[in-house]
Order: structure tokens, then C-alpha cells, then sequence
């Protein structure tokens, strides 16, 4: 099992949680559009012309890509997926089992082989699979073909993944991806700029939303400060946040929970379960998840319509 203090701190918050505050606190001053799809980007003088899989074409000032590690916009604006996004050797995958599965009631177990790793447990949670694996090529929205990938992978397996796998085969909801990189020497094109994931993500890094949240703090109060010149914010932007976002080259999730052999499982084992080594792990990613001094641009705007004020 997993110790609690290395996959959540004094508080967690799910993902669908926090996107659903987000959402509450921004609906009223935000125009949000559910359903679509940016199709095509064209820079303009005065803007970027965007078409859309449903929607009337629009121009807009800026496009944000914050659309995740397999961004479109990103696509779009910089080239394709395979330029950036580095394969690290690993898939994950989540699996909604059907309600009353015999593991619902368990408490939150993992289970390792070389290579592969399950974790189950929990009535609300999904069961969670990574798996050593070459690049996969498959449909992502096609359910039945990503449960035939978690089927293939652990088949043959010991402990209760027999049993597993039986659950997985009636499963309503099955997501697979790749653990990978984002790998990109600038964040910004024209009047396109990357946030989180599509610029920098790592999957499974432990820093994804984290790093999404603060860069849009900084970019947001570097617009701010640059009174309308998109490159100036741009570039501060950047200069200010890549050494930050540089905490997502530093890990392996994939051969963190999956090593490769039954040396490696022990030997992460043994990080885990031994106090002074979780302890000092702990500490240096602390160190990782808070090295950005973030301005006050509240203030900093503030003394720039008032200079008096701060002598």
C-alpha cells in the first residue's frame, strides 16, 4: 500500500471537485462553451481566427491552450503531437467497475508484478492499472477497445487479477493513456500561449494541476502588468515560470509504480515503508512543488496607477 503522505497532503481535493469551484467562481464573469472543438487557428493583425467543430467561426485577442498533454491547440500551433509529447514506456489506465464488484469493500490495496501494478479499493474510487507497454495505437474513445488493452496486459497474472480482469470485462467506463512528457522550448507562438499540461505536462508527475493553477496566476497578472502587449506578457511569462515548470522533467511515475523488476518493486518498497526515506522524499519534492517566488500583482498594478502610494 501506498502511504497516504505520498499521494495526498494535509488536504486533497478530487479533480471534478476542484474544477467544479473553479467553475462556480468564474461562470458569471466567463463565457464557457461545452460540446465543441477548436478546429483550425489563423493569426490575424488584430487577433486569431478560430473555427470550431459546431460552432460559428469567432476572433479572439489570445487563445490559452490549457487542453492537457494530447492539447489540440497545441497541435494546431506549434505542430504535431509527436514533436513534443515523449513516450516514457508506460500506460496507465482507469477503470469504473460495475457497482458491487467484490472490491468495493476492500480496503485500498496495490498489487505488483515487474512491470505491472493494480490498485483497487474504495466504493467511489476507479481501479487504476500501469503497465510497462511500447507507444499503443487505438481508438480513445472506443471503450471496448481499451478494455481489451487492460485484459491483454494483465492477463496471467497472480493475486486476484483473475478476478479483476473479471470485473473489467463488464466495466461501463475504461480510459487508457500513455505516460509521457511534454517536451517544448518555448510556450508561446504568435498570440498562442500553453498552460499546464499542454506545455509542460508529466503524466501521473504528481504536479499537473498544481503547475496548471500558479501558471495561470502568472500569466494572468503578466497580462495584467503588460497593459495589453501579449509578447512583452508573454516572455515574462515564460522567463518567470520555466525553471518552476522544469519540477515536471524530474520524475518517472510509470517505473515508480510498475518497476521493471523484483529488485526495483523492493527497492521502492523500501523507500516507502522506511520513515527517513519517505521523510527525505517528501522533503525534496516540497522543495520542487514551492521553488517560484509568486508577485502580489494585485499590488504591483496598484502602484502603477498610484506611484504616491509607495513612497
Amino acid at each position: 500500500m501506498l502511504p497516504a503522505a505520498f499521494s495526498a497532503g494535509e488536504l486533497e481535493i478530487r479533480r471534478g471537485d476542484l474544477a467544479a469551484i473553479l467553475h462556480r467562481r468564474t461562470r458569471d464573469t466567463c463565457e464557457y462553451v461545452f460540446g465543441d472543438a477548436v478546429t483550425s487557428l489563423t493569426e490575424t493583425a488584430g487577433g486569431v481566427h478560430v473555427t470550431f467543430e459546431r460552432g460559428a467561426p469567432r476572433t479572439f485577442d489570445l487563445v490559452v491552450g490549457a487542453d492537457g498533454i494530447r492539447s489540440g491547440i497545441r497541435r494546431l500551433a506549434f505542430g504535431p503531437e509527436e514533436r513534443f509529447v515523449r513516450h516514457l514506456g508506460y500506460h496507465y489506465a482507469l477503470v469504473e467497475l460495475p457497482a458491487g464488484n467484490p472490491f468495493a469493500d476492500v480496503p485500498a490495496v496495490v498489487y505488483n508484478e515487474p512491470g505491472r501494478m493494480a490498485a483497487v479499493g474504495g466504493p467511489d474510487s476507479p481501479a487504476f492499472f500501469v503497465f510497462a507497454s511500447d507507444p499503443l495505437h487505438y481508438d480513445r474513445y472506443a471503450v471496448d477497445e481499451q478494455r481489451r488493452i487492460v485484459l491483454d496486459a494483465f492477463a496471467g497474472g497472480g493475486w486476484r487479477l483473475p478476478e479483476l480482469l473479471e470485473q473489467v470485462r463488464s466495466a461501463p467506463d475504461v480510459h487508457v493513456d500513455s505516460i509521457s512528457r511534454v517536451e517544448m522550448d518555448r510556450y508561446a507562438a504568435g498570440r498562442v500561449v500553453l498552460v499546464g499540461d499542454a506545455g509542460y505536462g508529466n503524466t501521473l508527475g504528481g504536479f499537473g494541476t498544481g503547475l496548471a493553477l500558479v501558471a495561470g496566476y502568472v500569466l494572468a497578472g503578466e497580462l495584467a502588468l503588460a497593459g495589453g502587449d501579449h509578447r512583452r506578457a508573454f516572455r515574462a511569462y515564460e522567463q518567470r515560470f520555466r525553471p518552476y515548470a522544469a519540477v515536471a522533467r524530474k520524475g518517472h511515475a510509470g517505473s515508480f509504480l510498475a518497476p521493471a523488476s523484483r529488485r526495483g518493486i523492493r527497492a521502492r518498497n523500501l523507500v516507502l515503508r522506511a520513515r527517513p526515506l519517505l521523510s527525505a522524499l517528501l522533503w525534496v519534492t516540497d522543495r520542487f512543488a514551492t521553488n517560484i517566488e509568486l508577485p502580489d500583482y494585485d499590488a504591483l498594478l496598484a502602484a502603477r496607477r498610484n506611484p504616491a502610494s509607495t513612497t
